[in-house]
């Protein structure tokens, strides 16, 4: 991409009413952002989906201005930009239709790793979810997917250190310019981050802090995984959007049940209760979920559970499973002389408990 053309898709990218989706039709029908502001407002007119409203705006000179200083702190920041027509730009992203035109990035990020997926969930994030998003991390990294997150409070900044901590690749979708880091506590692990990834961000640096402007970015993170990862979450919060985001765009989404009664799992769990998302009780659900393949068919060590209490029923079946491989839901009542309402119930608990795990066709095999 030219300096020029950089140039003019800022000035695009600041006029009021334009969206990506509208940028990116303007864009189309006339070739390139400079032809969209160079353009008769007569001819822009005759497009599907273009009103008078929406280039109200558009030939006002003063965005080439805003454009001109955008473009010199690009510049002297040594920061790269990716145009959604552009080879570089992440693959992924391109299949969602408001994907941002440009996007902006600081540090060493290669997006050509087979395996992407972004983990999300609570700010307040308890001790339970800290462990699973950090084992969670552990047990993929024979797979080496590259780790994206938010790099706020709680799980983002979990699933970016635990990914650091295993050399893994992270990217940090920021939802302000590359000027700032928001939350500044977090500016300490900046520099390893770049180091393993980087960020990315769809804002100027000149775009005012706004919460709205967190949801906006969460279409990034959605947009540029295979799959979205929720690890705990309330009722109602950013990480749920992500979700919706990440279903709309045919994305695998995968949540982490919890005790009905704790607050940070209602989410989670009615994620799962209306079908949004896969249930993900051990790592390992991820890849073989995603028909993730490992390279020399080496299986990654599964760490189980340490002191998992069974009751008598849940023992049997275990011992069952054990001796007997992977095993339908019929042909473990039938075995061990049990009725299935009492064996289904057993299984989803020994699920919970990460002991056992569904297979498609209603095998169940221990893990």
């Amino acid at each position: 991409m030219t300096e020029n053309d950089l140039l003019y898709t800022l000035a695009l990218q600041h006029v009021p009413n334009i969206g990506d989706i509208t940028a990116k039709r303007l864009i189309s029908n006339c070739g390139s952002a400079e032809a969209v502001l160079k353009e008769k407002k007569q001819n822009l007119l005759k497009i599907d989906g273009i009103g008078s409203i929406t280039i109200s705006d558009l030939f006002k000179m003063h965005h080439l201005k805003e454009a001109e200083n955008e473009l010199a702190f690009i510049q002297a920041n040594a920061i790269k930009v990716s145009y959604f027509q552009d080879n570089e730009y992440p693959e992924k992203l391109k299949h969602c239709i408001d994907s941002p035109i440009l996007l902006f990035q600081t540090g060493q990020i290669d997006l050509k790793k087979p395996h992407i997926i972004s983990i999300v969930g609570a700010r307040k994030i308890t001790t339970n979810g800290i462990a699973f998003c950090e084992n969670l991390v552990e047990q993929l990294v024979p797979y080496n997917p590259i780790i994206v997150s938010g790099f706020a409070y709680g799980t983002d900044i979990t699933a970016h250190k635990a990914a650091m901590k295993h050399n893994l690749q992270t990217v940090a979708c920021l939802a302000h310019g590359l000027n700032q880091i928001y939350p500044k506590v977090h500016k300490k692990y900046m520099v390893d981050m770049e180091k393993n990834g980087g960020f990315f961000s769809d804002f100027w640096s000149t775009d005012k802090f706004d919460k709205r402007n967190f949801l906006k970015r969460n279409r990034i993170i959605a947009g540029l995984s295979e799959a979205t990862i929720v690890i705990e979450s309330a009722e109602k919060g950013g990480s749920l959007v992500t979700a919706d985001i990440a279903g709309s765009y045919n994305r695998d989404v995968f949540a982490v049940p919890g005790r009905i009664a704790d607050s940070q799992s209602m989410g989670c769990n009615n994620l799962i209760k209306y079908q949004k998302a896969h249930m993900c009780t051990t790592p390992l659900d991820v890849p073989y979920i995603l028909n993730w393949e490992l390279k020399n068919n080496k299986k990654p060590a599964v760490q189980k559970q340490l002191f998992v209490e069974l009751d008598a029923t849940e023992k049997i079946i275990y011992n069952y499973l054990k001796e007997n491989d992977k095993q339908q839901l019929d042909i473990i009542a039938l075995n061990c002389e049990m009725p299935i309402f009492k064996v289904s119930g057993t299984l989803l608990n020994m699920e919970l408990k990460g002991v056992i795990r569904p297979l498609p066709g209603k095998l169940f095999e221990v893990i």
